[in-house]
């Protein structure tokens, strides 16, 4: 859903709502009446894109789409034979490659149900969603094998993209090049005429099963429809215009909704071709891939874009005095900014026309830099049970605030539960066909979660300005409700904290009616400052660096919301797919142990 500057609103319920009205802006497309399935989506997509190319890896040779939906086709159909049915599910547990993508199009094709994991799990997660899952199918790579050879006996089939053979005795495998050369060898000449038979699928038949990693609690496996993939896809493909041919590259878990659905659906659904980074790329390597594929678009989450502005663009501030000086103005800023930013650009290619940001909070400062800079994003908001996008963009609309999350994007309704009085902040509802279905085997949380309505209770406090754009404050299982009843919000300091050079992570808690933030410094930049220094002389620099940061931090804070003391923590928080810290891990007690 669309909405325009004055049309925050309160509904019959008193909840505060973007009243829905399309478009918001005359350059956006007009909405399309779309495919409600992936088959559908993808069926429609390489019949029209026939000879452009649509997948592969960086630096190599990609595939057509007449090609990919060849393999697509006669992969569905070796799986079938397999024994893989409608309702079945296949695990998906591996690093980014077009074969993923490829593999998951294929089981939907059946109408079995994908189990897509997060390649980062320990081993003890892995077992309990395969378990959970009753998987006896699973594509995976090397570097996951170790992670099943206890479940041998559950598992039927075991497809190694990678076309890794395993030596040990421990596990049948069959490679990836093995299993696709069957495939068209048996279903080839099938696939190419369009002549295999598959069931046909519903809208609101299950299309993924996705266990989420939230900041809150433990994870939950979220259900969704193809309609509810296809709605958000086709609604993000409305955020802006795209055009078929662009390059997108891909540097996110395709296992998580925000990667598969803005980075790999839409693509597909425009004609654009999807480059797979491989590894976590280094800078190093990025910049070789952005040389050679120059991408249109690329979906990130903050860390990544903090990190180059810590480490190229306040470096470059901070060394010349002439530079920091004139950076103290608002026209020189920009200035200086927009050089800056030209040479960001260039890093990334020469070609960026976007790059969504999203998955978690942008640091304030970090994005007053890319808005000065004149550089081409756009934040977006969403969660796992949205499939995901909820709001952002669109692009091109001047009436977007600064920290804020865009508008809803179309056909998704976002209203305020309960909005407070004076701040207007409360709980961010969602509605819209792209909504999940529920929570796997878990009705009580489902209804915790899904009004009879429709809703969507996100458990994200926030507001809608007067222009219809979305501000995040936090959570709302981690707001920290002080003795005097002010409402503080950890992020926000988090953020001012986060924008000091030597802090990667920080963590606000309460502790005893006082507010404690705990720092995961930059042991670099540390090493950098204090080389040649002794033990107690660098314990002391870091000391005076917290208590500096603190001094300067809680003179941008009311009184009673001021952080007491900063306290080192020496390893990395333990984070989710698109880190954000699980706060849920950490408390007082929990610090100081």
């Amino acid at each position: 859903m669309q909405t325009s500057p004055d049309e925050a609103a309160l509904n019959h319920d008193g909840h505060q709502e973007a009243v829905d009205e399309q478009p918001v802006a005359g350059h956006l497309p007009v909405i399309q009446e779309n495919a409600a399935t992936l088959n559908d989506l993808v069926d429609i997509s390489c019949r029209k894109y026939r000879q452009l190319p649509a997948v592969g890896m960086a630096l190599d040779e990609p595939l057509s789409y007449k090609t990919m939906h060849e393999r697509i086709l006669a992969i569905a159909a070796l799986l079938r034979r397999l024994g893989v049915k409608q309702g079945d599910r296949v695990a998906l547990l591996a690093e980014n490659s077009h074969h993923w993508g490829i593999v998951y199009l294929a089981v939907v094709r059946l109408g079995a149900v994908t189990v897509p994991i997060f390649p980062d799990l320990p081993e003890a997660d892995v077992h309990h969603i395969l378990g959970e899952m009753h998987c006896d199918v699973i594509f995976l790579t090397q570097r996951q094998i170790e992670k099943i050879y206890d479940l041998k006996q559950q598992l039927r089939h075991v497809i190694t993209f990678d076309d890794y053979r395993d030596n040990t005795g421990l596990i049948s495998l069959q490679t990836f090049s093995d299993f696709v050369a069957e495939a068209l060898a048996d279903f080839g000449g099938e696939a190419r005429d369009e002549t295999l038979d598959f069931p046909k699928i519903a809208p609101d038949d299950l299309a993924s099963i996705l266990y989420t990693s939230g900041t809150s609690g433990f994870s939950k496996a979220v259900m969704l429809s193809h309609r509810n993939l296809c709605a958000n896809a086709h609604s993000a493909g409305n955020v802006m215009q795209i055009v078929p041919g662009w390059v997108f590259l891909s540097v996110l878990p395709i296992s998580h909704t925000y990667e598969f659905t803005v980075g790999f659906l839409l693509p597909l659904l425009k004609g654009c071709r999807v480059v797979y980074a491989g590894k976590t790329p280094t800078p190093a390597i990025l910049q070789k891939i952005c040389e050679k594929e120059q991408p249109h678009a690329m979906m990130v989450v903050p860390l990544i874009i903090e990190k180059i502005f810590k480490k190229r663009v306040i470096p470059a501030v901070e060394k010349s005095r002439m530079l920091s000086f004139f950076c103290r103005f608002g026209p020189s800023r920009k200035m200086i900014y927009r050089k800056i930013g030209a040479k960001l650009y260039a890093f990334f290619g020469g070609r960026l026309e976007v790059m969504g940001i999203g998955g978690a909070a942008l640091n304030p400062e970090v994005e007053a830099f890319l808005r000065d800079a004149n550089f081409p994003y756009i934040i977006g908001y969403g969660l796992t049970e949205a499939a995901p996008l909820l709001a952002g963009g669109p692009h091109g609309d001047t009436t977007i605030q600064l920290g804020s999350s865009g508008k809803p994007v179309p056909n998704v309704e976002i209203c305020i539960d309960d909005p407070h009085p004076e701040t207007g902040v409360g709980e961010i509802l969602a509605r819209g066909q792209n909504i999940m279905q529920g929570y796997h085997n878990d009705q009580e949380a489902t209804r915790e979660t899904l009004t009879e309505d429709g809703w969507l209770k996100t458990g994200d406090l926030g507001l809608l300005d007067a222009a219809g754009n979305l501000h995040i404050r936090g959570r709302s299982k981690s707001v920290i409700v002080l003795s005097n009843g002010e409402n503080v919000y950890p992020e926000a300091i988090e953020h001012k904290l986060n924008a000091h050079p030597f802090v990667v992570e920080s963590l606000v808690i309460e502790n005893r009616g006082l507010l404690e933030a705990w720092i995961y410094p930059d042991y670099e930049f540390i090493d950098g400052k204090t080389a040649g220094q002794s033990r107690t002389q660098r314990h002391r620099f870091i000391a005076d660096l917290f208590e500096e940061m603190r001094v300067a931090v809680n003179e941008q804070l009311s009184n009673s919301s001021r952080i007491s003391r900063i306290l080192e923590r020496r390893e990395p928080f333990v984070k989710t797919a698109t880190h954000k810290i699980k706060r849920y891990l950490y408390s007082a007690d929990s610090m100081q142990a």
